[in-house]
């Protein structure tokens, strides 16, 4: 039995999100919290295996009570908020940088089209990441440190790093997949690439529709980078961030100039993602061949590596997300596991081995 604590201060939401948690057999809820320091309070005394939580809350807010849950009884805690105020879509990604897993979008009520679908959203993710291995993620890097020669050929090799070769070709994409905990450690890593970064980078994070334009509006706050929703046929840049949209794939193309052109494509999804990963590095592979850069980071699942496997074949480079600093090691470890990783990469180290790269 999944022990789930509900922190919400509105009586019908939280009423609501009991009903659709306790309709599934395997998942009791535990207790309630209508602020954020009972929520504090009772994950201390009560040890829940997972909590929803609401990030707009009396006394202590969802940010503050995530905070401080992590540090004194640390448990999976996915955020469940409204996406119509900009400004708890960006408190929600705060708190996914204070160690909360997952946004997922309030819901409406039984009477929604789409009730149906949330709940068994909800309930998927609960059982998904409820006793999950809480990480206390590293929080921040240092500045990209600009490297000599010799600091390069000596650079130490982390674990699984430099599984297999890599290309010797300047990496003119860099293609990036994440999902469970993927928007704060992309932020961590855009907020210390540098302005004049030699590559247009292209994103598809998994999270619920709906949270694409807060996002991008989030990671630009603290980048250097120019960090927008991709637009189907623009011309990628080097110094910019691409994140996929809702519903699209994110893809690339060559041009006649040796450029590169953005493709949105609303095909089928791939093993039920659209955007997906795989569609992703499958295009940059055509594009760019052994000048492409892909990294795959936390998150669940197998998406992405169909994909990494054309990266590979046309000789490009694929870096991995080590296990210590994956909220959830899952993409990562089935990049690992098909043999397609060049190398094992902390999230501290990323950004200066992707400078290095380009």
């Amino acid at each position: 039995m999944i022990r789930v604590l509900v922190a919400e201060d509105s009586p019908t939401a939280r009423a609501l999100l009991v009903a659709m948690l306790e309709a599934d057999p395997g998942i009791e809820v535990i207790g309630t919290a209508s602020t954020g320091a009972e929520a504090v309070e009772m994950a201390e005394r009560m040890s829940p295996d997972l909590i929803t939580m609401d990030v707009q809350m009396p006394v202590l807010d969802g940010l503050q009570a995530t905070e401080r849950i992590m540090r004194s009884s640390p448990c999976p805690i996915i955020i469940v908020t409204s996406q119509a105020r900009e400004s708890d879509v960006r408190l929600s990604l705060e708190a996914t940088r204070a160690g909360a897993m997952l946004l997922l979008p309030k819901p409406e009520g039984p009477s929604s089209l789409h009730f149906a679908a949330d709940q068994r959203q909800l309930v998927s993710m609960v059982k998904a990441l409820a006793g999950v291995k809480v990480v206390r993620r590293w929080r921040g890097v240092a500045p990209v440190p600009v490297a000599s020669e010799s600091q390069k050929r000596n650079r130490p090799v982390e674990s699984g790093d430099e599984r297999r070769p890599r290309s010797t070709a300047r990496a003119t994409v860099v293609a990036i997949a994440a999902s469970t905990g993927g928007p704060a450690a992309l932020r961590d890593v855009l907020a210390v690439l540098p302005q004049e970064f030699a590559a247009p980078i292209l994103i598809v994070q998994h999270i619920s529709k709906g949270f694409v334009d807060g996002l991008v509006k989030w990671l630009a706050a603290d980048s250097k980078l120019t960090v927008k929703a991709a637009v189907n046929g623009e011309t990628a840049r080097p110094g910019t961030a691409y994140v996929a949209p809702d519903g699209c794939h994110l893809e690339i193309r060559r041009t006649q100039s040796s450029g590169f052109r953005i493709v949105l494509a609303s095909t089928p999804a791939v093993g039920s993602f659209r955007p997906s990963a795989t569609r992703l590095f499958a295009s940059v592979a055509e594009a760019a061949g052994k000048s492409a850069l892909a990294v795959i980071l936390t998150g669940m699942g197998d998406d992405g590596v169909a994909g990494l496997r054309d990266i590979q074949k046309e000789k490009g480079t694929i870096i991995a997300q080590d296990e210590g600093s994956s909220v959830i090691f899952g993409m990562p470890r089935e990049a690992i596991q098909a043999g397609v990783v060049n190398e094992v990469v902390s999230l501290q180290n990323l950004p200066a081995r992707l400078a290095e790269l380009t």
